[in-house]
């Protein structure tokens, strides 16, 4: 009952927009990365457990706030007291007493301790606000590597397939002719062994697939449909992004959860801070009690008693422990902002990374496409050459393998590419609504005229490493120095 609440709260939460974006994005909403991502943000315990996080600190802040407010206390008793004084007679008195009171004590000043740790709380709730939005856009991440970690497989499934079948039928054309007399024994051996690499190859890729099929269950929480989508859906996460590194690294910055959940957990830190230091100060009560009874508060024949009074309690010493405590907590403010800085440095790098490797793999992805036609061209021209006897066999089953090698390289740069573009998207937070999933009003409002003010990063380095293009023209022109003959030294 009470996971199935959880999930109602976070689908609520999560996704109340989902409905109004898929009548205005058919076309989004039918996406099967969509559609494996809102599955995931609904059952993975990671956001759930935010979320529960989340709304704990709210609690939090109420617990605080309720120190502001008078407590009433009802209390009721009976008993009986004997007492034993040798100065009067007789000696020995007992007294049975019952009584009902009824007190109201109301916090004047503590020297705004109690103030301050609410707003602390307050901090500590938008702190795990910002964990939860975090914790949302890496599960979105984790679910897009499953869904292309399953389609990569698949894929790298089939190419294994196909390379067996054609190892498979060399192998079998290469028996033919053994048995009929005009082939080597040699080469039936040959063959036979590069048919038992494919097949070994064949069963490593369904393996390696079983082991991604496994991850997706644990992220989307179902296993993964049977049916592969279109290759169509690689190209979803491949527009809208900045034109330049600084530009992406600047978003990032400013739209990280990580780096606004450590500036709160630093405002938290000070504000604890202040509030050690509260208790230097004295502390008022003002206290109203009235009650009524026999024999009340052990007085003979007293049947009712009030009272209304200011108390004051100002400890003056306590073994130095306050001032330890106030030493401990600026200590724990300058922990705050080096974990302020190094979420700031650790948030540039991945995306720093992640938008180099969608320019790199967008251009590998040319030069792998040419090498793959490139050597298919060449295992077909081989292939007929084999036939007629001007090529060997050991020229046709590399050919074979060089292909295969290079399918598979195309189709991991493929995936990686696609990949690539959707941890950019996460780097600067906003692979969620990439996806055309939107967050309800409700959790927008928590932010609202949030600003990281003076507490911004301050050890974060705001270069972005730039290398130069390759030039291959430059390399070119070194080629010829490789035919000079080499002089031997006199």
């Amino acid at each position: 009952m009470r996971f199935s609440c959880t999930l109602i709260a976070t689908a609520i939460a999560l996704l109340s927009n989902v409905h109004q974006a898929q009548a205005q994005t058919a076309g989004i909403a039918s996406d099967p990365l969509r559609i494996a991502v809102e599955k995931a943000l609904l059952s993975n315990p990671e956001v759930t457990s935010r979320f529960n996080a989340y709304r704990a600190a709210g609690d939090a802040v109420d617990v605080a706030r309720g120190a502001l407010r008078p407590r009433v206390d009802l209390n009721a008793s009976v008993g009986i007291d004997k007492d034993k004084i040798t100065s009067r007679q007789p000696q020995s008195e007992s007294l049975r007493r019952t009584g009902v009171g009824l007190s109201l004590t109301q916090l004047l000043w503590d020297g705004l301790g109690t103030q301050r740790e609410v707003d602390r709380f307050g901090h500590d709730r938008l702190s795990r606000y910002f964990d939860l939005l975090e914790a949302t856009e890496q599960t979105t991440l984790e679910a897009s590597r499953a869904h292309y970690d399953v389609l990569r497989f698949q894929r790298l499934v089939a190419l294994a397939e196909d390379n067996y079948v054609q190892h498979r039928y060399a192998s079998q054309q290469i028996q033919s002719r053994f048995r009929a007399g005009v082939g080597r024994g040699v080469d039936l051996e040959q063959a036979n062994a590069r048919l038992s690499l494919a097949e070994s190859n064949l069963t490593t890729e369904v393996a390696n697939l079983h082991d991604v099929m496994t991850r997706y269950l644990r992220v989307i929480g179902e296993a993964p449909p049977k049916a592969s989508p279109a290759p169509a859906a690689l190209t979803v996460l491949n527009s809208e992004l900045p034109g330049s590194t600084i530009e992406v690294l600047n978003r990032a910055v400013v739209q990280s959860p990580a780096i606004s959940a450590s500036v709160e957990a630093l405002r938290a830190a000070r504000v604890s801070a202040q509030v050690r230091e509260s208790t230097f100060q004295p502390r008022v009560e003002a206290r109203v009690r009235s009650g009524f009874g026999n024999n009340f508060d052990g007085v003979r024949d007293q049947k009712h008693d009030s009272s209304a009074e200011l108390v004051l309690n100002w400890n003056l010493y306590n073994g130095g422990a306050d001032q330890a405590r106030v030493r401990q907590q600026v200590n724990l403010v300058n922990q705050a902002e080096d974990l302020r800085d190094k979420a700031c440095r650790d948030v540039r790098q991945t995306a720093a990374i992640a938008y180099n490797d969608t320019r790199k793999l967008t251009e590998q992805l040319v030069l792998l496409d040419r090498n793959t036609l490139a050597i298919e061209k060449a295992r077909d021209a081989y292939r007929q050459q084999f036939d007629i006897g001007q090529r060997s066999l050991l020229d046709l089953l590399n050919a074979e393998n060089e292909l295969y090698t290079a399918r598979r390289a195309y189709a991991n740069a493929e995936y990686d590419r696609a990949l690539a573009f959707a941890r950019t998207h996460a780097g600067m937070s906003q692979l969620t609504a990439q996806l055309g999933i939107a967050r309800s009003a409700s959790l927008s409002e928590e932010t609202s005229g949030w600003a990281v003010g003076e507490d911004a990063p301050g050890r974060c380095p705001a270069e972005a490493i730039t290398l130069p293009a390759i030039d291959i023209e430059a390399l070119a022109r070194r080629v010829p120095a490789l035919a000079e003959p080499v002089r031997p030294k006199k």
